[in-house]
């Protein structure tokens, strides 16, 4: 039988296993996101692994992420080789492809935007057109009654010509016979 340990043994025995374990987790977290081609990022391996950031900092675990850094550092030279990155000519027909595909949809909202104006075009047609037809018949009332009563005062207007005519001979002929009245009463105050 081995010798009863201290609790405080237990415990330093306990935390040397978790961290062990831990060191043990992020170094295979760093390689398998170095596997995949993930960037591998100090706060990236700490998150994934599910540890704190000083553990990815100690030594023995900083040395690994820095080397996997390293290492993906040269990596899209190779990427590019090996086809895994877009190369120019890729790049640029994926431009000319979106060019062609915002001609497209320029012309087709155009085009609807033509549409729209015509069915609101017509919707105001069919509105206005009772509207104007109310505003005709308004105005051809409004007409009639005018005309008639121009012809009215165009009446009144001849028959008060007439009568200032008339008005003007009675005028004419009264200061004719006034003035005869004053040569006839001039004539006998002379003689007398």
């Amino acid at each position: 039988m081995s010798a009863k340990r201290k609790p405080s043994e237990v415990l330093a025995a306990s935390r040397r296993r978790d961290s062990l374990a831990k060191r043990a987790k992020v170094l295979a977290v760093v390689d398998e996101m170095a596997g995949r081609g993930d960037a591998v990022t100090f706060a990236s391996v700490a998150k994934a692994a599910g540890v704190s950031n000083w553990l990815v900092y100690a030594e023995g675990v900083r040395e690994h992420i820095e080397a996997a850094r390293k290492k993906q550092a040269g990596q899209p030279r190779r990427d590019a080789r090996s086809g895994m990155s877009s190369s120019p000519a890729s790049l640029k027909t994926d431009l000319e492809l979106s060019k062609q595909q915002i001609t497209a949809l320029r012309a087709e909202r155009d085009q609807l935007k033509a549409a729209l104006q015509r069915q609101l075009g017509q919707q105001l047609d069919q509105v206005g057109a009772a509207d104007l037809v109310a505003r005709v018949d308004k105005l051809t009332r409004q007409h009639a009654e005018l005309t008639a009563e121009r012809d009215t005062l165009r009446r009144e207007k001849t028959e008060l010509e007439e009568r200032l005519a008339e008005t003007e001979e009675d005028l004419a002929a009264a200061r004719s016979s006034l003035r005869r009245m004053i040569r006839a009463e001039n004539a006998g105050v002379d003689r007398a």
